[in-house]
């Protein structure tokens, strides 16, 4: 495992006053003594408890978790980085699970919370909508992670400084994920537990959403790492709709009694057809051109 010093423990917040303290406490008997806490100006003592508790703490100068994890990461001058929300629902005695892979060759590690999850640590909608989004994941990205979602991560500076993250909310995670897939970094999941939030701490995230932008975010980063998916989904549809109004086209015209024709709708349906076969072609050539360039960077990677 990783030595403690080599280790920066990254927690974004925003307004978790009635956690925070407890965490980073958790963490410095953990023997972790380099905790970063960058903060989206909550309104209440977030700051002052996690300065008081002797970690450094950076009033973050944009909003969102994503923005906040991407500040934070140009903050860290460790070689690796233990990633955690600053809720009270990660153990800091989890820590070392965590970071054994690292010693491994693995490069990001992901914290399960379905291994073992406390009663009452996640709404019912809230396990429907990560059992989907890891679904959707392992489909368009080829990649089964368990729990994308997590926020419990360790990974090194390096892997991470080579991601491109650009989401300001929630879905940075999910980029996260993306990214190791992109770059194929080596990437392992281990179980963890998941406890239930403090009744008197609120969450910041909203189930709709922020679930309907971590979809999006899962959508939009298949152009660039799936684009056969990306493109082929809107092809297709395209011509599924070309068909359909072709369809009632030609049943009015040969079928309905008295016989209707419908020039603009054949014009919109043959227009549907060639541009959802064209966006095909389109997916299947990038996703070539993506696999040619993965190739090419994993044999660069190996003259190294």
């Amino acid at each position: 495992m990783p030595d403690s010093e080599d280790v920066c423990v990254l927690i974004p917040t925003l307004n978790e006053a009635e956690t925070i303290g407890d965490v980073i406490q958790g963490f410095q008997e953990q023997g972790f003594s380099n905790v970063l806490v960058v903060d989206g100006n909550s309104d209440d003592e977030t700051q002052e408890i996690a300065r008081n508790r002797d970690a450094r703490v950076i009033a973050q100068s944009g909003v969102g978790k994503g923005q906040a994890v991407r500040e934070g990461i140009e903050n860290v001058e460790t070689e690796y980085v233990l990633m955690l929300d600053g809720d009270g629902t990660y153990k800091p005695e989890d820590a070392d699970v965590m970071l054994e892979p690292l010693d491994d060759g693995y490069e990001h590690v992901i914290g399960n919370r379905f291994a073992d999850m406390e009663n009452g640590s996640m709404t019912k909608l809230n396990r429907f909508g990560n059992r989907i989004i890891n679904q959707a994941f392992s489909v368009i990205h080829g990649r089964d992670f368990g729990d994308i979602l997590s926020g419990y991560r360790a990974f090194s500076r390096k892997s991470a400084e080579r991601a491109y993250l650009t989401s300001d909310g929630f879905g940075v995670e999910t980029e996260l994920a993306v990214e190791c897939v992109k770059h194929s970094v080596p990437t392992t999941v281990v179980p963890i537990t998941y406890e239930e939030r403090p009744d008197e701490s609120e969450t910041n995230l909203h189930p709709i959403w922020d679930g309907g932008d971590i979809i999006m975010t899962l959508y939009q980063l298949a152009k660039t790492n799936n684009p056969l998916f990306y493109f082929g989904s809107v092809g297709f549809f395209s011509i599924l709709v070309g068909l359909l109004v072709g369809g009632y086209v030609g049943f009015e015209w040969f079928l309905a009694t008295p016989r209707r024709s419908h020039e603009v709708l054949a014009v919109v349906s043959g227009v549907a057809i060639i541009f959802g076969v064209q966006l095909l072609m389109f997916g299947v050539l990038s996703d070539m051109i993506v696999t040619l360039h993965r190739e090419q960077m994993r044999r660069m990677d190996e003259r190294r």
